[in-house]
């Protein structure tokens, strides 16, 4: 199913986003339109992707979409797109990433909406990793999940525990990266040459996560396992 597709903000996150939809076949050029404020925003989106970008919003494209993306930040207008939204009778699918801005807020102004919020994940480029995710009864879960899917994982949570989600999940590769340069200047330490040592680090992380997934065990019951008694 190729997805019609608007986005209000053409910022990095939608970028991401659309640049692995695109990948993956969810979207095309031509369903994808996006609309940013800022002039270099829109050449850089048109000549990179193709994509139909521009500075104003295309209300054409937008009452032809399955789904109205709200890439703006938290201090911008977003009201006002929610009103023109209702005064040009969109009434399918609306996705937030606005940090900050609840589902009721979204919903507040008319109760035509079917919304969505999600944290998106930061891993878009190798479709892996949860966005965290809290929509309305009027969502359409096959919409969202094909968009969503096109970029990771859906992890559908309680609106209350996005903020636990962002620090934890969205933030989590962070703790990985600093885990894999330590590991991999504790090899250097000990006399391995950096490539070979970040080689080891990386297959090492890759295969005790996996044999974690596929055990079925616990990570204390397998480091138990590993480890010789008297060594």
């Amino acid at each position: 199913m190729t997805l019609k597709i608007y986005s209000f903000g053409g910022g990095q996150m939608v970028e991401a986003m659309l640049r692995a939809a695109l990948k993956k076949g969810v979207i095309t050029p031509k369903t994808a339109g996006v609309t940013d404020i800022s002039s270099d925003r829109v050449n850089y989106l048109t000549d990179t992707y193709h994509i139909q970008a521009s500075q104003r919003p295309d209300w054409t494209a937008v009452e032809n979409a399955d789904l109205v993306i709200l890439g703006v930040r938290p201090q911008d207008n977003w009201q006002e797109i929610m009103k023109e939204l209702v005064a040009h009778h969109y009434q399918k699918d609306v996705l937030s990433i606005i940090a900050g801005v609840t589902v009721a807020q979204l919903s507040s102004q008319e109760d035509l909406f079917a919304i969505t919020r999600i944290i998106p994940n930061t891993l878009t480029d190798v479709a892996m990793g949860y966005s965290g995710v809290v929509k309305n009864d009027r969502a359409n879960q096959t919409v969202i999940e094909d968009f969503l899917n096109s970029f990771g994982k859906v992890n559908y949570i309680d609106e209350s525990l996005l903020d636990v989600f962002t620090g934890y999940g969205v933030a989590g590769p962070n703790y990985i990266y600093n885990f894999l340069i330590s590991f991999t200047n504790a090899g250097v330490l000990a006399g391995m040459p950096r490539q070979q040592a970040n080689k080891l680090a990386l297959e090492n992380l890759r295969a005790a996560a996996a044999f974690v997934e596929q055990s079925g065990k616990h990570p204390a019951e397998l480091l138990d396992i590993n480890n010789s008694a008297g060594g």
